[in-house]
């Protein structure tokens, strides 16, 4: 051995003297290998537990055997620490390896003699029971330090029996099995441990069932597990145990990361550090370096509360490796660059210093030693030249960790109303009316406040007066207040939306704004609280469509594909927060009006997308796959199925409370059969996939639905097919349809579905608009059309005589916009073929302007109107008003669409306009 490392090693470790006089020989050998210059791979260290245990059989020789390993092993790795041959990742990842392959091989070696006594322990679905082990703590982290315990917990499948002579219960047996494995690990011989078993962290702790079934572990976590136990579980790893074992722990993910932004983890990491820092007084251990101020625990607190607000929404923040995590924390913004890099450096400090101090003495112990002695050996081993300056570097690190901390978890207290509860109170019912103060007295006495649990009522009461002072600096105070009353009603006794609001002023103060502009967004709230996740941590960016896709099938992988309801759920929510975060970005950074809608509409198409896979698979999984026209077997990607988009969808300027006008058209052989065990024809297959999609998009549920999906667009309306070959949707096109069907078809657009049939489609709706029409003949069936709807959906007489303009269906308003985009695409595109291109208004009237049918003027001055007015019935909506205004507001606007109209289409129009 090399004199100079082997002094270091020694120097730095009492028990490595120890483990050298014990065993010189083998540890010399050992070093011939590779001068324990190398770092052991997950596979030498399992392949070397089990060649060094496989021909053993008894009881004794096993448990000295793996002794003399582990002393071996960690003699190894004190070397390399003190020498600086590994890091801080490499041998916490080592450690953890050696602990899973001690496991492996103390549960192998525990069970033949359990098996032989008892029997197989069977459970009641008829399958061989194994035992889980699922390793917490630092060993599920993979972050074992170089005297660590272990935690642990042990579960299985499901209850049954064992089937031999002497016939336990399945969760007696695996107690059994358990309590092997901790003596063949943990008890204490001549030749020492292999690892301390700590099983603390199981279900109601110390007294309770070593072993818990899936069902109880679920049922335990679901109606007791406390808010410590999130935080324990995130680190949470299935050592044994297989299939089952993956599964088990999968169960156990929404109980740690909820859906929701979770602010009671703050609440939780608070109490926490409460107790921790009663238990430092209490062994007055003030300079442990894991419990202490700054130390390593703070570090991990500060990751997984972060873990635990957002690691529902972002399964990157799910990661058991604190370093993992902090990068993750780095890259989402979450943590500022400099925080991240203090951070890590300190927690690689720290965790250095642990092993230092463990080395020592092989003891579990993260305080400083007091003994000179024993630190200048650590001194040493560190790098330093004194006590002094290793002290001055720990400090500098530790308060760096405290700074961030302190910064992170700081009380509410210093975050509350400056002034007190009273003087608030006093100054809102200073500008409220008496209705609004006899609400907020009835609100207080009221039964439902009586109803509450205390928490409940303990937390809302704590958060009424951030709410006073929110609304006292809104522009509107009483309109605030009387619009989010009924959220705070539909929400106080789910507290934890209440932690959010507290925790997170600005988002309080943002909803209060939210609430004066649009009694809308108060509503959805209201209805739906789930979507106070999005808003709070929404950054008010309008979504982009490739993160849409990206998020809505990370979501949807999530859900096997016979949970349908799972599935409608979680697309009537996607579409629900992100309409909400459109909305929010509408009102809060007044993003543009173009740039709303084509937001809405990418949320609408990503939904049409996933609902109509999602369809697809259900019905294939029932019925197998039909062919195409041309005898191709379809698939998923080639599924000879497509979705046409029509009205506002179509034309990519979707509101708020637009429902989607949708055709289905498919390129399937319509008579032969699917390939499966439940054969139906290709028509009814592509029947059951339009009804499907359907029931996906429209059911209603306490979550709302999706979309309302309007069908009467097809060919032959309500009479005709829910769903058209593209044979027959050509020839009705060509041969049948009205003209105001090919009106519908200028704002027609494919949306989803199989790429070739959508393009078949498109070339399809290029042939039908540019075909030559006499002019005359189209100005008169879109004035006919136009006319109708004006007296059906239009302002009536009386109201057109008191001054309300209808800002859609009246004459000037957006609907004889839209009418003549239609118009010019229908009369002109014969001509000129690039008018046909687009199906939204604004760049069919651009492509006017640019084929010289329309003057640049004209172009400019109706785009604007339109604009205008669409920008208007967005805030209409937002305020949940109809669409009747002033119309002498709007009169000037009118003169500019009427005139072009008159010019266009009606010379009568003028004269209307005159008259109202």
């Amino acid at each position: 051995m090399n004199a100079e490392q082997l002094q270091k090693t020694l120097r730095a470790s009492q028990y490595a003297e120890q483990v050298l006089s014990l065993h010189q020989a083998v540890l010399e050998q050992d070093y011939v290998v590779d001068r324990y210059q190398s770092a052991l791979s997950t596979q030498q260290i399992q392949q070397l537990v089990q060649d060094t245990l496989a021909p053993i059989h008894d009881e004794n020789e096993w448990m000295r055997v793996i002794r003399m390993l582990r002393a071996r092993l960690m003699f190894r790795w004190i070397w390399q620490d003190a020498n600086r041959q590994t890091n801080v990742v490499t041998l916490t990842r080592e450690l953890s390896d050696f602990a899973d392959a001690s496991i492996h091989a103390a549960k192998d070696f525990a069970r033949a003699p359990l098996v032989s006594k008892h029997g197989e322990p069977i459970g009641y679905g008829g399958k061989v029971q194994d035992l889980i082990v699922i390793a917490m703590g630092k060993l599920g982290a993979q972050e074992l330090n170089l005297s660590s315990d272990i935690d642990l917990i042990f579960a299985f499948d499901e209850q049954g029996e064992t089937n031999g002579r002497k016939c336990i219960d399945v969760q007696q047996f695996c107690i059994l099995w358990g309590q092997k494995i901790i003596h063949l690990l943990e008890q204490i011989s001549a030749d020492g441990f292999v690892f301390r078993v700590d099983m603390r962290l199981r279900p109601w702790g110390d007294g309770s069932a070593l072993a818990i079934s899936h069902a109880g572990l679920e049922k335990y976590l679901s109606q007791h597990g406390r808010e410590w136990e999130r935080y324990a579980w995130i680190k949470a790893r299935v050592v044994s145990g297989g299939k089952q074992g993956d599964e088990l722990l999968e169960m156990t993910r929404p109980f740690v990361f909820r859906k929701y932004v979770d602010y009671t983890a703050f609440e939780a990491m608070r109490e926490m550090k409460t107790m921790i820092e009663r238990e430092v007084v209490r062994r007055n251990i003030p300079e442990d370096i894991k419990l202490g101020a700054g130390g390593i625990r703070e570090i991990e607190f500060i990751v997984q509360v972060f873990q635990l607000i957002y690691g529902g929404a972002r399964r990157e923040l799910q990661d058991r490796q604190c370093l993992v995590s902090l990068k993750h924390l780095g890259e989402v913004g979450l943590l500022d660059e400099q925080a991240v890099t203090d951070l890590e450096d300190a927690y690689l400090f720290l965790r250095r210093v642990e092993h230092a101090i463990q080395a020592l003495n092989d003891q579990q112990t993260q305080s400083l030693p007091v003994e000179p002695d024993l630190r200048e050996r650590m001194v040493d081993t560190l790098g330093f030249d004194s006590w002094q300056a290793f002290s001055e570097v720990l400090h500098q690190k530790r308060s760096k960790v405290t700074y961030q901390f302190e910064h992170l978890i700081k009380e509410k207290g210093t975050d509350s109303p400056a002034e007190s509860f009273s003087q608030l109170e006093q100054q809102l019912n200073d500008v409220l009316d008496e209705h609004s103060r006899n609400l907020i007295r009835e609100f207080w006495s009221g039964h439902a406040i009586k109803k509450l649990p205390v928490k409940a009522a303990q937390r809302l009461r704590e958060f009424w007066p951030h709410l006073i002072e929110a609304i006292l600096q809104s522009s509107q105070p009483q309109l605030a207040l009387l619009r989010l009353m009924p959220l705070v009603e539909s929400v106080m006794r789910r507290t934890v939306y209440l932690v959010m609001l507290i925790e997170s002023k600005g988002a309080l103060q943002r909803l209060v704004k939210m609430a004066t502009v649009s009694p809308w967004i108060c509503e959805e709230l209201t209805h739906y609280p789930v979507l106070l996740d999005e808003f709070l941590s929404m950054d008010f960016a309008l979504p982009r469509r490739q993160d849409l896709q990206d998020s809505l099938r990370q979501q949807l992988l999530r859900i096997e594909i016979d949970q349908v309801e799972d599935q409608m759920r979680v697309l009537r929510l996607f579409k629900k927060s992100n309409v909400l975060t459109v909305a929010a970005s509408d009102v809060l950074a007044e993003s543009p009006l173009m740039k709303v809608s084509d937001a809405l509409t990418d949320i609408a198409e990503v939904s049409v997308m996933a609902a109509l896979k999602l369809a697809w698979q259900i019905v294939a999984g029932k019925y197998g796959y039909p062919l195409d026209a041309e005898g191709q077997r379809c698939s998923q990607e080639q599924m000879a199925f497509a979705v046409i988009g029509y009205g506002k969808v179509g034309g990519i300027e979707l509101g708020y409370g637009s429902d989607l006008d949708l055709v289905f058209i498919h390129y399937m052989d319509e008579q032969a059969d699917t390939d499966g065990t439940k054969p139906v024809s290709g028509f009814e297959f592509a029947m059951r996939v339009a009804q499907k999609f359907i029931s996906l998009m429209t059911t209603q549920t306490l979550d709302g639905r999706v979309y309302e999906v309007d069908t009467r667009l097809r060919p032959s309306g309500e009479a005709g097919l829910l769903v058209t070959s593209l044979k027959a949707f050509e020839q009705y096109q060509l041969k049948s349809a009205w003209l105001w069907e090919h009106q519908a078809i200028v704002r027609a657009r494919s949306i989803a579905g199989e790429p070739t049939l959508r393009e078949k489609f498109e070339q399809l709706r290029r042939r039908v608009l540019t075909r030559i029409r006499d002019e005359a003949t189209v100005r008169q069936e879109v004035l006919k059309m136009r006319q109708k709807m004006r007296d059906h959906l239009g302002s009536s007489k009386e109201q057109k005589e008191g001054g309300v303009f209808h800002l859609k269906q009246d004459a000037g308003g957006i609907v004889d916009i839209e009418f003549m985009a239609q118009y010019v695409v229908l009369a002109w595109s014969g001509t000129n073929p690039d008018l046909a291109h687009y199906s939204d208004n604004v760049r069919i009237l651009e492509d006017a302007e640019k084929a010289g049918r329309l003057s640049s003027d004209d172009v400019s001055a109706l785009i604007q109107a339109y604009l205008s007015e669409r920008a208007e019935s967005h805030r209409l909506a937002l305020a949940n008003h109809n669409m009747q205004v002033s119309a002498a507001d709007w009169h000037d606007t009118r003169v500019i669409v009427c005139k072009l109209w008159q010019r266009l289409i009606d010379p009568a129009e003028q004269i209307l306009l005159e008259r109202e």
